[in-house]
Parts: C-alpha cells; sequence; structure tokens
C-alpha cells in the first residue's frame, strides 16, 4: 500500500513536527470498543480520533496493537507486521492512518524491538536445537555446574531472569515475563530482521515511533554478574522495592555500549522517510545521562525516562530534573511524561487523595509548558484519578505477583469514560477490565458540557500555547523559588514569556522584581494570579503568565 501521506505539502515539509509537539497516547484495549467484545480496538480509535484532534494535540502514540498472545497485553509480540484479530485487521489501521493525517494528526506506534513472544516462530524454531538457523537469534546460554542459571541477573517482573528449555539443555534469558524472550542483538542478522520489521511500517506511512525498553536490546556478551545494592538505594522506576530486580544494578543486563552504533542504523532507516520520528523509552542506572549518549550524534530523535513518572513531587524535584537534563542533553530533544500506562495516574500519586479540578489542569499546564516535547496518557485531560481494583479483577501478570504492595498497572488502564452509561460509552459488552466508579461524572460527555472543566481548560490551553513560539521551541531558564511555586521564563527577548505555577492548594505570594511590570496574559484560560505593587499572588493551583514587553 502507498504510504498515507499528510494533507498539506506545508505540513509534510514540517519534518520537525516533533520539537514542542504534544503526542496523544493511545492504550488500544480500553480507549473504544467497536466489536462488542469488551476491548478496544482499532476502529474504535477511528471513532473517536475527531475527539482527539478537538483537543489540539498533535500527533497520538499507539500501544502495540501486534498479533500477540497478551500475556503482557500486546507488548509480547508473536508478528510484528500483523494486527492482532482482537485489534482488528492491517486494513483497520490504514483506515485509521489516513483518518489521522486528513485530520492532521501525525501517527506514532510502539516498537518493542528488544524481545518477542515466545509465541513469535523465530523463537518457535531457536529453541528446537542448537544448530538451526535460528539457534543463535535468542540469548542462550548453558547451566552452571550446579544446574543453575547462568548468572545472577533478575527479571523486572520479579524472579530469575532465566528460564530452562529442555530441547536445548540451555537456559533463555528474559528481562520480563518469562514468555518474552530476549532477542540476540550481537547476530547481525537478528539486527537486519528487527530493521526489517520497522520499515514494514515507515512504508505504510507512520509518522514515528515510541521504542519500547530501548536500552534493553544488547546484554553484556560475558553474562557478567551485576553487582548488589544497598537496601537504601533499592527504589527504582517502574517497579517496588520488594521486588528483587532493585537489588541490583543493572550494569550488564541492558544499557551495553554495542547499542549505540544499533540507534544509528536505526536513525539512518529513519532519515530516509522525511519527517519520521523516534522517541526512546530510557531506564537506567542513570537515565538522564544515557538520555544524552541516546539522542547524540544522530541516534534517537527524543528520549524521555521516569523521573516524573515517580512519587517524588514537589517544585524542587521537577525544577533540578528539568535542569539537570537540560545541562546534560547537549543534542537531543527532550520528551515530558506525567502519566502512562505503566504508572500510577499522576492526580492520585501526585495529588495523595481528593484534589479539585485546578489540580489536573495545572499538572497539564506545566508539563506542556517545559522545554520539549509531551506525552499525554488518554485520560489525563479529563483529570481522571487511580482506578481502585479488587484483586478478582486484575488482569496485569505484574499487578498480581507483587499486590497488595504493589498494584501493579491495571489502575491505570480501565476503560476511557466516554458518558455517564453503565458501561460508560466503551462498550456493549462487559469491559475486560471494570468502570471505575472513581472515573463516575468525568467522563468526556460531562466535562463537555463544563466550561471549566480538565477538558475545556486543556483545549484553551493547548490553542493558546500553539499561538506562542516560546513555549514550543524557546529556551528555558528557572527562577529560584521557594515551595510549593516553579516559575521559569521560556524564550528570549520579545517573545519571552514568564511561567509560575502554583503546586499547592493554598494561595501564595511571591516577588517578582523587574519582571512585575511584563505583560500579563490571562489567553491560556486557567486560574490566573495577580501582581500588587510588584508581588505576584497565586490562587491554590493557579498559573501566571507574563510576557516580555517589547
Amino acid at each position: 500500500m502507498p504510504a498515507a501521506s499528510l494533507p498539506t505539502a506545508a505540513a509534510q515539509r514540517n519534518d520537525a513536527w516533533w520539537r514542542g509537539a504534544v503526542i496523544y497516547q493511545i492504550y488500544p484495549r480500553s480507549f473504544r470498543d467497536l466489536s462488542g467484545d469488551g476491548v478496544g480496538d482499532l476502529p474504535g480509535i477511528i471513532d473517536k480520533l475527531d475527539y482527539v484532534a478537538g483537543l489540539g494535540v498533535d500527533a497520538i502514540w499507539i500501544s502495540p496493537f501486534f498479533k500477540s498472545p497478551m500475556a503482557d497485553f500486546g507488548y509480547d509480540i508473536a508478528d510484528y507486521r500483523a494486527v492482532d484479530p482482537l485489534f482488528g485487521q492491517l486494513e483497520d489501521f490504514d483506515r485509521l492512518l489516513a483518518k489521522a493525517h486528513a485530520l492532521g494528526l501525525r501517527v506514532m506506534i510502539d516498537q518493542v524491538l528488544s524481545h518477542t513472544s515466545d509465541q513469535h516462530e523465530w523463537f518457535q524454531r531457536s529453541r528446537e536445537s542448537r544448530d538451526n538457523d535460528y539457534a543463535d537469534w535468542y540469548v542462550w546460554a548453558d547451566a552452571r555446574a550446579d544446574g543453575t542459571a547462568p548468572n545472577n541477573w533478575m527479571s523486572l517482573f520479579g524472579g530469575v531472569a532465566w528460564r530452562w528449555e529442555p530441547r536445548r539443555q540451555q537456559y533463555y534469558l528474559h528481562n520480563f515475563l518469562s514468555s518474552q524472550p530476549d532477542l540476540n542483538f550481537h547476530n547481525p542478522a537478528v539486527r537486519a530482521a528487527v530493521l526489517d520489521n520497522v520499515r514494514f511500517w515507515l512504508d505504510r506511512g507512520v509518522d514515528g515511533l515510541r521504542l519500547d525498553a530501548i536500552n534493553f536490546c544488547f546484554h553484556d556478551a560475558q553474562l557478567r554478574d551485576n553487582p548488589p545494592k544497598p537496601p537504601e538505594l533499592r527504589v527504582g522506576r517502574g517497579f517496588s522495592a520488594d521486588n528483587p530486580y532493585a537489588f541490583q544494578y543493572h550494569y550488564y543486563n541492558n544499557n551495553q555500549p554495542e547499542n549505540l552504533d544499533f540507534l544509528a542504523d536505526l536513525r539512518a532507516l529513519l532519515d530516509r522517510y522525511p519527517g519520521a520520528v523516534s522517541l526512546g523509552e530510557i531506564s537506567s542506572e542513570d537515565s538522564i545521562a544515557t538520555m544524552d549518549e541516546y539522542t547524540r550524534h544522530g541516534r534517537l530523535h527524543m528520549g524521555y525516562s521516569f523521573e516524573l513518572l515517580t512519587d517524588d513531587y514537589s517544585a524542587a524535584h521537577i525544577r533540578g530534573t528539568a535542569q539537570t537534563l537540560q545541562s546534560a542533553m547537549r543534542e537531543g530533544w527532550p520528551c515530558w511524561a506525567i502519566s502512562n500506562h505503566d504508572v500510577q495516574r499522576v492526580v492520585s500519586r501526585w495529588g495523595r487523595g481528593g484534589t479539585p479540578p485546578e489540580f489536573a489542569s495545572m499538572l497539564s499546564a506545566l508539563t506542556c509548558s517545559l522545554r520539549g516535547s509531551v506525552c499525554m496518557y488518554q485520560g489525563e485531560e479529563l483529570g481522571l484519578p487511580e482506578a481502585e481494583l479488587p484483586f478478582e479483577a486484575l488482569r496485569d501478570p505484574f499487578s498480581i505477583a507483587f499486590w497488595p504492595t504493589f498494584k501493579g498497572r491495571d489502575g491505570c488502564r480501565t476503560p476511557m469514560p466516554w458518558d455517564a452509561s453503565a458501561l460508560a460509552g466503551f462498550s456493549e459488552a462487559t469491559p475486560w477490565l471494570p468502570i471505575a466508579d472513581a472515573h463516575r461524572g468525568l467522563d468526556v460527555a460531562a466535562q463537555e458540557r463544563d466550561p471549566d472543566s480538565p477538558l475545556q481548560r486543556l483545549r484553551r490551553f493547548l490553542a493558546w500555547r500553539k499561538r506562542h513560539p516560546a513555549l514550543l521551541q524557546g529556551a528555558i531558564a528557572f527562577l529560584d523559588t521557594p515551595e510549593p511555586v516553579l516559575a521559569f521564563v521560556r524564550g528570549e527577548g520579545p517573545q519571552a514569556m514568564l511561567l509560575a505555577f502554583n503546586l499547592g492548594p493554598a494561595p501564595v505570594a511571591l516577588e517578582l522584581g523587574e519582571r512585575a511590570a511584563w505583560s500579563v496574559d490571562e489567553g491560556h484560560g486557567l486560574p490566573s494570579g495577580t501582581v500588587e505593587a510588584g508581588r505576584l499572588r497565586l490562587p491554590g493551583y493557579g498559573v501566571y503568565v507574563a510576557r516580555a514587553p517589547g
């Protein structure tokens, strides 16, 4: 099929469209079900694309919809070029791509390159023997003399990262579930096959790739043990301290230097498709340093890590993270996320309980005002809190394994609430996860009727943001402000803008100095501060914006 194209020549020429873009993440299982089986699908996404475009976002990122046994809900891929029947057909994806482009939306898709499903043909062949054509396509190793695993590496989902295969009488590596064997990227044939699969989707017309766990592609060829981590440092991103994965420094099971050359090859492929962009998910012992390394010298276009996906909510943490990244990331472009399909929803994670609608609006505005691009998770625009699910409703193996100390990922994956009906307009069948009681009354239809809802405020804010180049690509300089105020200047000269955010519920006051004379801009549509006698007064969760003179 010919590559689908955006509607205007001007749009096609904007190869740097991703700089400052807001990318809306769609988790297909939970977005909209049109087939009537209780699971979201590609036709359901098509049905709601007008809504997504109406938010004012620039692109969508679709989590995996490829053929899969769904052990990890699509992140275990059995065929990289086929749509799983649960989500529709390849023709449905083509229709989705065409409609998105007609609406001016770019389309990014997840690519899970480091591992496959154990149902993938490659693995089925590889596990048969040590001497077939696919024998070296996965990470195989002999047992130690006592029959135990080749080294001490742990799986992120808990337990040893090795599983015995009696047909080969060897162990295979799985950094995630045992049904997600790791590919052997040291094999050139593997790298070539992976890039060929990527090419298939680029030829089809996708505009970019979100690269899942991209620093896990290569492993240490010597299989050296990871060193232990002291108990006081056993905190991680995406896993809890009771997970044995937290007991090690992960120096050898991921983030190997050979990965850099592969990323350069991947970038060379993307560069053959004008405007195609790469966004890497990066989690390492020093994620910010790795983001810099992975986005330099013509490798990835963008990277994001987990620094703002943790429980740490303070002006100091956000400012420190952004400043550290600013100084460390010499060539690349950051992408910010405060929610996704793997972490507790931000309203609950940072709100520590009940919060007013202004809280969600302020968080979205803050994220979209930092220097970089933004990934916004479905439902974030509604201010949805985390769903509280009973154990018997859980589906995620990660959730089930670590319940109740770590409740996993199901609470952020419940169906999108579209209206006030019993099944929230998501499906006509019982959904794969229950409709969250906490989401009743926060549905799209209800927020459409309320001009001060998080949804309506986000629309106004994104429309206003697009009118200010400083907020899209301008420099950033932080002000030294006390908690709970985060303030910074975007851009320089006459385009410079001062932005201040009150991260707390109580009103605050702040001296602005010479910037008190800047012109107030209230076009953002959020609860705004006022300046009196050089002193800024910000309401709880309020936002203040001023433009430089001239």
